[in-house]
């Protein structure tokens, strides 16, 4: 919205010129998602908990110490959102095609995950797992249907290859389905992650800051070209949503810190996972997603690994999954658990970024 204000002011003067550059606005686009989370943060709470007084928001499939958090209000992923697309909106060029259908596919997980979280306040049971992964897969591939169906300027079908300069697999129309599976699949992961105090928020920090400089990176075309990834015209400016996405969480984490004001919710949740996954489609770095986003890659895999070999030897493989409840019950304190997370999110966040210039 800044950005259809000021930038024609350009023209009379040279001021208003900073405005044309996408890191001065992402760095504005961060602080202002920051402030934003500060200012509303401590007012949504106290709705939700008034919204919520009496509601259930602790999951049954949990260690019994989480009884203590009984009480805590769910659904605090409005605050993430609010500030995310507040400041997206604020500080995007939102003539950008990319944009609109990263804001589009954001608040249609959100609202799916409102919905849930609502029905388990209200009945103690959210909507279908059915029909909550079916919901997911209409919302986002209607949204890359039409993005393949009348693509913008630069669009492709492409997915870079990691480690190899000028590989690129084009997809053609499977792209849409591979699209919605990524999408779809980044979203679940990130709601199974969720389990404990700023577990789920912390890697988001992660996973925001590398794409925002993979986002800047492909979308500029001397720097794609000097470090041989695809350059997907317009992407750059998805570094904007990136940042605000980096501060949204940020603010969030100040709540949702061990002990937590708030939980995230699955409408908070799911949506963050929604938009770490169609950021990896927008800018042909899905391969990347499992390494950027590898915390919730294994706490998707140690859910399914332990329904696998329950099934098979009618014995769980972990003491409990996923596998942040596993340690919780070998005894390790929950903010350990979370710090160390964190930690080897960091880790693999940089060794993504390495694979830009290791080609």
């Amino acid at each position: 919205m800044l950005y259809w204000l000021l930038v024609p002011l350009a023209r009379d003067s040279i001021v208003f010129n900073v405005f044309r550059y996408i890191t001065f606005r992402a760095a504005m686009a961060t602080v202002t998602a920051i402030a934003l989370s500060f200012l509303l943060g401590p007012w949504m709470i106290g709705r939700l908990r008034v919204m919520q007084y009496g509601g259930e928001t602790i999951r049954e499939d949990t260690p019994a110490r989480h009884r203590a958090k009984a009480g805590t209000p769910s659904m605090g992923g409005f605050i993430i959102l609010t500030a995310l697309l507040g400041s997206t909106l604020l500080w995007s060029n939102l003539h950008n095609r990319y944009v609109w259908v990263l804001i589009a596919a954001t608040a249609s997980f959100a609202m799916i995950g409102f919905l849930d979280d609502y029905r388990k306040l209200r009945t103690k049971k959210g909507i279908l797992a059915k029909q909550k992964l079916g919901a997911q897969v209409v919302a986002v591939g209607a949204l890359m249907t039409w993005l393949y169906l009348w693509p913008p300027d630069g669009f492709s079908t492409g997915m870079s290859v990691p480690f190899f300069k000028g590989w690129v697999i084009t997809l053609g129309s499977l792209w849409v389905p591979f699209a919605v599976l990524v999408i779809v699949g980044s979203s679940n992961a990130v709601n199974l992650t969720d389990g404990l105090d700023g577990l789920a928020i912390g890697p988001i920090v992660m996973a925001g800051g590398a794409f925002a400089i993979i986002a800047y990176l492909s979308g500029n075309f001397r720097l794609a070209e000097y470090l041989r990834i695809l350059n997907v015209k317009g992407t750059g400016e998805l570094t904007i949503f990136c940042a605000a996405l980096v501060g949204a969480a940020l603010g969030f984490l100040w709540f949702n810190s061990y002990p937590a004001q708030v939980f995230m919710g699955d409408v908070g949740s799911l949506a963050l996972g929604c938009a770490v996954g169609t950021l990896a489609v927008l800018t042909k770095s899905e391969l990347l997603l499992p390494l950027i986003g590898g915390i919730y890659v294994v706490e998707a895999v140690s859910v399914i690994i332990q329904v696998a070999y329950f099934k098979a030897t009618g014995k769980r493989f972990f003491r409990m999954a996923p596998l942040h409840h596993h340690y919780e019950m070998e005894g390790w304190p929950e903010p350990k658990i979370i710090v160390r997370f964190w930690i080897v999110s960091f880790m693999l966040a940089l060794l993504a970024l390495t694979t830009l210039k290791l080609r």
